[in-house]
C-alpha cells in the first residue's frame, strides 16, 4: 500500500516509519522541514518527502493522489497554551480539504480517551479534531490512548525525571488520578492492526494496557523497579500554574507542555472495553512490562525517537535552514584548531558530544549555563540527547540544535535554542589534513548582545580550548 504519514518527525510518526518499512509499504512522509526528518539516509532513500504545513496551505498545495491510506499525527499541544485547541482545528481542516484529492480510502488518527464528561482542553481538542476527520469521504479509524509508556516518551521521561530527582515528593493532588498506561510497543500493534481492516473503518477504539493506575502509582512502581526509595505526599493547595512549574523546573518538559499536560491529568482516562485486542491478536503488556522494555532499550542505545527532538520542545517553531548558512558579517567569533593523530576517534568524540557525556571539559559549567538558562524559560540541558552516538540533522542536543550532521564530510553544526541576546552558532570539522576546526559564532543582537559575547570571553577561553584539545587527543 502507498501510505501518507503525517506528523512523521514526530515520536511516533519516526517508530511508525520504520514499522511500515518493514512490511514493505510504499511511505509518503509530510513534514514542515524534509531536512530535519531524524532517520538515516539509507531510509531516506526508501521513502517519499513532502514539505507541507497544514497550517500554512498554499492555493496549489497537493498531496499524491495514489495513495491508499493515512496517518494523521499532528498534534500542537506543546507549541501553545492558549491557542493550540484552534491550531489543531484548522490543521484538521487542511488536511480534510487536500486529502479529499487524493484516492486514500482510510485515514487513522492517534487521539486521546475521551470517554469522560468533564475534559481538559486538551481532550476537548482532540475530540474536535475527531469530528472534523469524520466528516471526510474516507473511512476514518481512530484509536484513542492515554499515557504511553516507552522510551522517549514525554510521560515515561517526566516520570523518570520526577522519581530520579527527588526521592521525597510535594505533590499536588492530581497524583492520584487514575490512568490507563499502554506500553508503545502495543500502540504500534494497534497502529498496524488497523490498517486496511474494513472492520475497522468509521469507528473509534479505547486503547490501554494491562494496567490501571494513579500518577502516584506509576511513580510508585517505577521507583520499585529502579530500586528507588520514594516518599509522596500531597497537598491540596497546589495551583494548576504551581504544578506546571513544579513539572517546568523538575523535569525535562517545556513549560507549554507542563501547562496542558497539567490540566489534563485531573482527568481520569480510562479506556472504555472493546474487542479490538483480540481481534488484532496482540497481547496487552502491563506497565512494569512497558517500564523494563523502554529500559532495555535505553541500556541498549536502541532509542528510536524522542519527544526531545520535536521543535516544539525548542524555542524556535520555523524552519532553520535560514540557519544553516553561518554568518561572518556582524559576528563575533572563536575559532580553535588542532591536529589530530587519530581523525577517526576525534570523530567520535565530536558525534558524542553533550548529553550524558557532556562538552569533555568544565562541563559543570555547561551545567551551570543550562540552569540559569532554565530558571530564566529557557530549555536549559533537560532534553539531553536521544542517543549516546549517534545524530541526525533536526536533533535537539541539549539546547541546541543539530542544523548538519554529516559524518562524510566530518562536519557538525548546532544552533543555539538557549536564551541568548543574538543568535549562536558552534561548529566542529576534521578536514584533510587531519585539523579538528571548532568554531562558536555570535551574532549579537544591539548593545546587550556584544556585552553578553564580552563578559563570556574569559570562561570561552578555558572552555572551547579545554573542549578541542580533549577532541583532537582524548586527553
Amino acid at each position: 500500500m502507498k501510505i501518507l504519514l503525517t506528523g512523521a518527525n514526530g515520536y511516533i510518526g519516526v517508530r511508525l516509519l520504520y514499522e511500515l518499512l518493514k512490511q514493505d509499504h510504499e511511505v509518503v512522509c509530510a513534514v514542515r522541514n524534509a531536512a530535519r526528518l531524524s532517520v538515516p539516509q539509507e531510509i531516506r532513500e526508501q521513502i517519499e518527502i513532502i514539505e507541507i504545513d497544514f497550517l500554512k496551505i498554499h492555493a496549489d498545495q497537493a498531496l499524491p493522489k495514489d495513495i491508499d491510506a493515512a496517518f494523521y499525527l499532528i498534534h500542537s499541544m506543546s507549541s501553545s497554551t492558549d491557542n493550540f485547541d484552534q491550531m489543531e482545528a484548522d490543521s484538521a481542516q487542511s488536511f480534510v480539504e487536500l486529502i479529499h484529492k487524493t484516492n486514500c480510502k482510510q485515514v487513522i488518527y492517534l487521539s486521546g480517551i475521551v470517554n469522560e464528561k468533564q475534559l481538559s482542553k486538551h481532550l476537548l481538542s482532540r475530540k474536535r479534531v475527531e469530528d472534523i476527520l469524520y466528516t471526510g469521504t474516507y473511512h476514518l479509524t481512530v484509536l484513542r490512548a492515554g499515557i504511553i509508556v516507552g522510551s522517549g516518551s514525554s510521560s515515561f521521561e517526566i516520570i523518570r525525571d520526577l522519581c530520579e530527582k527527588l526521592p521525597i515528593m510535594i505533590t499536588p493532588k492530581w497524583v492520584n488520578t487514575k490512568t490507563h498506561p499502554i506500553a508503545i510497543r502495543n500502540v504500534m500493534s494497534f497502529l498496524m492492526g488497523v490498517l486496511g481492516r474494513e472492520d475497522c473503518y468509521d469507528q473509534s477504539f479505547d486503547i490501554g494496557g494491562k494496567s490501571v493506575l494513579t500518577y502516584r502509582g506509576m511513580m510508585t512502581q517505577y521507583a520499585q523497579n529502579r530500586g528507588l526509595k520514594l516518599a509522596i505526599f500531597t497537598i491540596p493547595v497546589m495551583t494548576p500554574k504551581l504544578s506546571s512549574y513544579w513539572l517546568y523546573f523538575v523535569t525535562s518538559t517545556s513549560y507549554k507542555l507542563a501547562q496542558n499536560l497539567v490540566d489534563s491529568m485531573a482527568v481520569e482516562v480510562i479506556a472504555s472495553k472493546n474487542d479490538l485486542a483480540e481481534r488484532l491478536e496482540i497481547e496487552l503488556y502491563s506497565y512494569q512490562e512497558a517500564l523494563n522494555m523502554a529500559f532495555a532499550k535505553i541500556e541498549q542505545n536502541q532509542v528510536v525517537s524522542s519527544w526531545k527532538d520535536s521543535m516544539v520542545s525548542g524555542r524556535f517553531k520555523r524552519s532553520l535552514n535560514k540557519y544553516k548558512k553561518v554568518p561572518s558579517y556582524g559576528c563575533l567569533k572563536d575559532g580553535q584548531k588542532l591536529a589530530t593523530t587519530d581523525p577517526e576517534a576525534a570523530l567520535e568524540r565530536i558525534w558524542s558530544i553533550g548529553g550524558n557525556n557532556g562538552y569533555y571539559y568544565a562541563t559543570f559549567l555547561w551545567k551551570i549555563r543550562g540552569a540559569v538558562d532554565k530558571l530564566f524559560g529557557g530549555v536549559g540541558l533537560r532534553r539531553g540527547r536521544t542517543n549516546a552516538t549517534t545524530i541526525y540533522a533536526g536533533d535537539a542536543l541539549d539546547f541546541w540544535r543539530v542544523l548538519v550532521a554529516d559524518k562524510e564530510e566530518k562536519r557538525l553544526l548546532l544552533f543555539a535554542e538557549m536564551r541568548v541576546p543574538g543568535e549562536a552558532w558552534l561548529e566542529f570539522e576534521i578536514d584533510e589534513n587531519n585539523i579538528v576546526h571548532q568554531t562558536a559564532t555570535f551574532r549579537p543582537r544591539g548593545i546587550w548582545g556584544r556585552l553578553y559575547w564580552y563578559s563570556m570571553l574569559p570562561f570561552h577561553y578555558f572552555i572551547f580550548t579545554g573542549m578541542i584539545r580533549h577532541i583532537a587527543t582524548g586527553k
